[in-house]
């Protein structure tokens, strides 16, 4: 389980079902991290650069097989504070970019609606490239998030152009609302 708070960004190359990525803190084979928010286990570490095992249907679900820069964050400790949402790690697929406009100290920020119309909610969470955001508006074929200069500073969202693939992941609160609304008698 992640938060959606990422730790760091680090360069990133995709080579033959494996992803290597320069690290800003300290892993041990076997950990979780958060990679652009698909969970991934730490196979090597050498102080400086990890080395990830990429299975098929995490290629075909995300953005790392030609992802340069990534967002990263070390799995939940049992205890900590959760400062952004529930995160699974679980991408559900990718989404496009469309596009940014700044007002004020704010940056709006446009990208397609996912299939799972559903789970994105005016004042919803949902995660792109591991960030824990909040829908701030939703539209019939796209929604907008809201992102103050941190975020973009301290994220590979600063460094998105139009047409680039996001990895996104549905609230699973939501997820699990529409379940029950499917099963219930």
């Amino acid at each position: 389980m992640f938060s959606g708070i990422v730790e760091g960004t680090g360069k990133a190359r995709y080579s033959a079902g494996k992803l290597y990525v320069e690290l800003p803190f300290e892993v041990k084979p076997g950990d979780s991290v958060a990679v652009n928010g698909a969970c991934l286990t730490v196979v090597e570490f050498d102080g400086k650069r990890a080395v990830f095992d990429v299975g098929e249907e995490t290629l075909n679900r995300t953005n790392l097989r030609e992802a340069k820069l990534v967002n990263l964050e070390r799995a939940l400790k049992l205890g900590e504070r959760l400062d952004g949402h529930i995160v699974t790690g679980h991408v559900d697929g990718t989404i496009r970019f469309i596009t940014a406009r700044r007002s004020g100290n704010t940056t709006w920020m446009a990208f397609e609606m996912p299939r799972e119309k559903w789970g994105v909610a005016e004042k919803g969470s949902i995660a792109l490239n591991g960030v824990s955001l909040t829908v701030a508006r939703v539209e019939a074929n796209r929604f907008w998030i809201q992102v103050i200069p941190y975020t973009l500073e301290n994220t590979n969202l600063g460094h998105l152009k139009p047409g680039d693939k996001v990895n996104y992941e549905i609230d699973v609160l939501a997820r699990y609302v529409k379940r029950i609304m499917e099963v219930r008698p």
